[in-house]
């Protein structure tokens, strides 16, 4: 079970970055879009910690995707 949840946070990880990069937005951007702190947003494209789930909702807005795309490989 921890195995299932590691690959989907990295997954999450590396498709949030994805998005950002076919966004041609910067870290800096989207942690301003979203209220937070630039930190806190490189923590979650580095596998470091997870959005709330408010904070999942607003990267989903802001992106145009779908929670699963986030998180699905």
């Amino acid at each position: 079970m921890k195995q299932k949840i590691y690959e989907y946070c990295k997954t999450f990880s590396k498709n949030l970055k994805n998005e950002r990069l076919a966004c041609n937005m910067t870290q800096k951007q989207v942690a301003e879009k979203m209220g937070i702190k630039t930190q806190s947003y490189q923590a979650y494209e580095n596998n470091i910690s997870l959005p709330t789930v408010e904070n999942l909702l607003k990267l989903s807005l802001i992106f145009n995707v779908s929670l699963n795309d986030l998180f699905e490989k």
